[in-house]
């Protein structure tokens, strides 16, 4: 009976001098040492950098004009197609020019008519001039003749007048474009009669090369414009809604001559070539207004940048896969980009995705599949 509880006793003792073992030999002094967070990370990099105001505003059409009759009569012809690119004093509608044509040849014919009739004066006055010194004429025949050629004279300055007038009138029946540009939609049919005193609108033209785009910025931005745009031209470019899609680039054309009190704001106009018709009139954009370039600025994502209780950091990769707290400065953030202007360097690695997760000196794992695929794998299809 004794010797199976020594037995049992040495059993017990073994089994617990093993564990202890086991329990030693893994963990040491008894702390399991934290395993390495994964991260993303990124390089710190140089690059030329604008340096941007950016404002709201919208595309104006450089010239519209809305085409209208000048003369009364029914239209006849259409000859463009909605929304279709045309040249100045391209015919755009026709209206009937037979009215117009009968009154130029009226005043024709009587200017042919006036005309005969004050040549046949002329010969009149003349020969009266000759006869009234040897008193074959008397005075007051001579200047009633001289009275008759003047007023002849008149006469066929008038039929000049109407012939020019009825000339007008003909050409205004083919009603053109005044300018280059996109037609709209037509507004009246062919059939229509039209009356010049109506002001009936046709069709409107929109001139879209070159165009405008108007902006506001705030006024605190007024003086480091003019300082700017004293210095040379400033390049505007216009973004879509999404401020990524680039539209066209032009030139800072006017600064307007007073701030809006309502507002606090600053109206500025820029130019834009719209070779390719990229900017339409009425739309919405984003504007970028460069004032200079940075050169060789320091960039990291801008996600790399944290916020803390003593200002912006970032965390720096050290060569022992560890990281390091350190604080920076941001100059700008545009783009995706955060602007350095004090705190890394070319060629620091950072972790730009990950950082929530870690303290200084926090060990770390790089992970290569971006954070955008990582998100999509975690919500599945």
């Amino acid at each position: 009976m004794v010797s199976r509880r020594v037995v049992g006793s040495v059993l017990i003792l073994g089994v617990a001098g093993f564990l202890g073992w086991r329990l030693l030999h893994h963990s040491g002094d008894g702390k399991q040492a934290p395993p390495a967070v994964p991260v993303v990370a990124g390089k710190a990099s140089a690059k030329d950098m604008p340096v941007l105001i950016r404002g709201l505003g919208t595309v104006q059409a450089y010239n519209t004009v809305m085409v209208k009759s000048r003369v009364d009569g029914q239209i006849t012809q259409v000859l463009f197609n909605e929304g279709q690119e045309v040249q100045a004093d391209q015919p755009l509608f026709q209206i009937d020019p037979r009215p117009f044509q009968a009154a130029l040849d009226q005043a024709q014919a009587n200017l042919q008519k006036d005309q005969a009739q004050l040549d046949g004066a002329r010969l009149d006055l003349a020969r009266y001039g000759k006869l009234v010194g040897p008193g074959f004429q008397t005075r007051q025949s001579y200047d009633d003749q001289k009275a008759l050629v003047g007023q002849l004279e008149g006469a066929t300055k008038a039929d000049q007048a109407a012939i020019e007038t009825s000339r007008l009138n003909l050409d205004y029946a083919v009603v053109k474009s005044p300018i280059t540009g996109r037609t709209g939609a037509r507004l009246v049919d062919i059939g229509n009669f039209v009356q010049a005193s109506q002001g009936t609108n046709l069709v409107t033209v929109t001139q879209m090369k070159p165009i405008f785009v108007t902006f506001t910025v705030p006024q605190e931005n007024l003086d480091s414009i003019r300082q700017a745009e004293a210095a040379g031209p400033l390049t505007v470019e216009a973004y879509a809604g999404d401020d990524k899609t680039l539209l066209g680039t032009g030139k800072l054309t006017l600064i307007n001559n007073q701030v809006d009190t309502t507002t606090g704001t600053i109206q500025l106009k820029a130019t834009f070539a719209n070779d390719d018709e990229r900017l339409w009139p009425g739309s919405f954009i984003n504007a970028h207004l460069i004032m200079s370039i940075r050169k060789n600025a320091v960039t990291v994502p801008a996600q790399a940048v944290m916020q803390g209780p003593n200002g912006t950091f970032a965390y720096v990769i050290k060569p022992d896969d560890t990281v390091q707290q350190t604080d920076v400065k941001v100059a700008a953030t545009q783009d995706g980009l955060a602007v350095i202007d004090s705190g890394l360097k070319a060629g620091d690695a950072v972790v730009v995705d990950g950082q929530y997760r870690l303290t200084n000196g926090s060990k770390i794992k790089i992970d290569s599949a971006p954070a955008q695929q990582k998100q999509a794998s975690a919500v599945g299809p």
